[in-house]
């Protein structure tokens, strides 16, 4: 059922720059979503959304409207932080198969190039192909990242736990078809599916075929089950696809805030991730030339410390770059006046100070290349 409703605003804004997709705001034009994928956690009651998630979507009308607004540099007195426009959501898809009649992602696209923003896509649909030409003009002008989201590369499991979303297959036909454009395109391997797509198997065939389509990055996650309708839901798809596993599931899902599994099974699986992206050379955050010249410094070098932080978790190390990360991200002045005082902030150490030093003299950091260049 579609609902038309009319919004207050769109665009919501970050205090910092997401390190996840290099995004500074970003945006729901419809809520919920037709995808149905039995692991979104969009199901959750944080969300409010009160009607039949995976059927019911609402469409936001006059959602370009506000965008134009939004988006339009001269209405503001402070411009909106560098970083790429996030076109994709938490409660929905920009591209599910509703956005053929409304065409707000279309738009939303059109008012981006116009203003000069780079924009960065996350969608698990092949209907993002119809935009690719604005998409290359707004890649030439200002730089776009197209990335999709997949839970394995197989066509019928993912039939089984997304059942309205193109294939894998399908999928990775578009990623051909993007990088002959010249565009960066990504992987979000996430959620993987315990004891199901998390598999040494399915996981290679995953980054195998990611590599074969010319993928430039692959972001991996495990599942979360937060309590209440999407952890019903997921466990009802489960007991008809293997109920044996339910039993496993309830061991690893403790009931919980956030929904996340515990501790020795995402390490598990971040293991295994870890070492079949070096075995195929493919980076695990968005590369540092993508961004290298979009961010303003306090953010550029809080990216680069997640990103630390995040190879250093992949390898089941321990690390102190997150929270280094975060004491930047809570100054209220260019990070560049407190250089010489820099380990008198939470999480900066000797070798935390040499690295954030050099990105700000030479606006890289040898350390973080040698770390990320796996």
């Amino acid at each position: 059922m579609i609902n038309e409703i009319v919004a207050k605003s769109i665009l919501r804004k970050q205090k910092c720059v997401d390190s996840w997709f290099i995004s500074s705001c970003g945006m729901n034009l419809y809520r919920g979503c037709t995808h149905n994928c039995s692991y979104c956690d969009g199901r959750a009651e944080k969300y409010n959304i009160t009607n039949e998630f995976g059927h019911n979507v609402d469409v936001k009308i006059n959602a370009i409207e506000l965008l134009d607004k939004e988006l339009n540099p001269t209405n503001k007195r402070v411009p909106l932080r560098k970083g790429f426009v996030l076109l994709g959501g938490g409660v929905c898809d920009a591209y599910q198969p509703i956005e053929k009649k409304y065409f707000l992602s279309g738009k939303t696209l059109e008012l981006i190039e116009k203003y000069k923003y780079p924009v960065h896509i996350l969608t698990k649909s092949t209907l993002v192909l119809r935009d690719l030409e604005i998409i290359s003009k707004i890649n030439k002008q200002s730089k776009a990242i197209i990335s999709f989201s997949f839970s394995s590369c197989n066509d019928i499991v993912s039939k089984i736990f997304e059942p309205g979303v193109p294939s894998p297959s399908e999928r990775l036909d578009a990623i051909k078809k993007i990088k002959e454009q010249g565009i960066n395109c990504g992987m979000f391997l996430m959620p993987v599916i315990p004891y199901i797509t998390d598999t040494d198997e399915f996981l290679e065939e995953s980054i195998s075929k990611a590599r074969n389509a010319g993928i430039d990055f692959i972001i991996f996650g495990g599942m979360t089950l937060k309590e209440g309708k999407q952890k019903q839901h997921f466990i009802n798809t489960l007991s008809e696809f293997k109920p044996s596993l339910i039993k496993t599931y309830q061991e690893i899902y403790p009931p919980s805030k956030w929904g996340n599994a515990n501790n020795e099974y995402y390490c598990g699986i971040n293991k295994k991730f870890f070492s079949l992206v070096k075995k195929y050379h493919i980076p695990v955050r968005i590369p540092f030339h993508v961004y290298s010249g979009l961010l303003g410094m306090n953010d550029k070098i809080i990216v680069m410390l997640e990103h630390l932080n995040y190879i250093q978790q992949l390898k089941g190390e321990d690390s102190f770059f997150g929270l280094a990360a975060r004491s930047i991200s809570e100054l209220k002045t260019p990070v560049s006046e407190i250089k010489n005082n820099l380990t008198s902030l939470k999480g900066i150490g000797n070798l935390t100070e040499k690295i954030i030093c050099e990105i700000i003299e030479t606006g890289h950091s040898k350390y973080f290349h040698d770390k990320m260049n796996i």
